[in-house]
């Protein structure tokens, strides 16, 4: 039986000090490879790299009952303002433990050693998973094709995140 996939509202994050909508291709990226997959955009938006500013837009998110997915890009690395992991960490109900290993495993390939550098995560929070990437095009191409497409396809087995999202499954597969 052909099993069709369930849509997810999703909202982006970028988190950076000097870009724009018009500038932003890691957001711009990520908002497209979602609405190609057939999941929905909630909400776009970007902020600087500020602790506070970050908690209170993924706080609101969080809230929303009508948002299932955060996707975070930026801020993850070490440089001073990087603060996107200890915005995002402390609203976590549940850490994501495997989903760094995996990113970085996977752009070892694309950067080598460099990869260390990245503190991304993911987590749950209110029934809404959130995933924070690395800001740069190629980190965000990376983390879908590789983990995101589909841990957030309601239709990959053995399990996936969309099952947890959607409401009346609560459950992996």
């Amino acid at each position: 039986m052909n099993e069709s996939m369930i849509p997810l509202t999703i909202a982006v994050l970028t988190i950076s000090d000097t870009r724009d909508l018009n500038t932003d291709r890691s957001g711009a990226l990520l908002a497209e490879r979602l609405e190609l997959a057939g999941h929905r955009l909630a909400e776009r938006r970007i902020v600087i790299d500020d602790i506070y500013r970050i908690r209170a837009v993924v706080s609101e998110w969080i809230a929303d009952p009508d948002i299932q997915v955060i996707l975070t890009t930026g801020g993850t690395g070490f440089t001073g303002r990087d603060s996107t992991p200890e915005a995002v960490s402390v609203l976590l109900d549940k850490r994501i433990e495997g989903f760094g290993e995996q990113f970085r495993q996977l752009s070892f390939d694309d950067v080598g050693s460099s990869t260390i550098q990245s503190r991304c995560l993911g987590g749950l929070a209110n029934a809404t998973v959130i995933f924070c990437l690395p800001g740069s095009s190629g980190a965000c191409r990376t983390a879908w094709d590789g983990l995101l497409a589909e841990q957030l396809d309601s239709r990959h087995k053995p399990c996936n995140f969309a099952n947890l999202v959607i409401p009346g499954r609560g459950q992996h597969g």
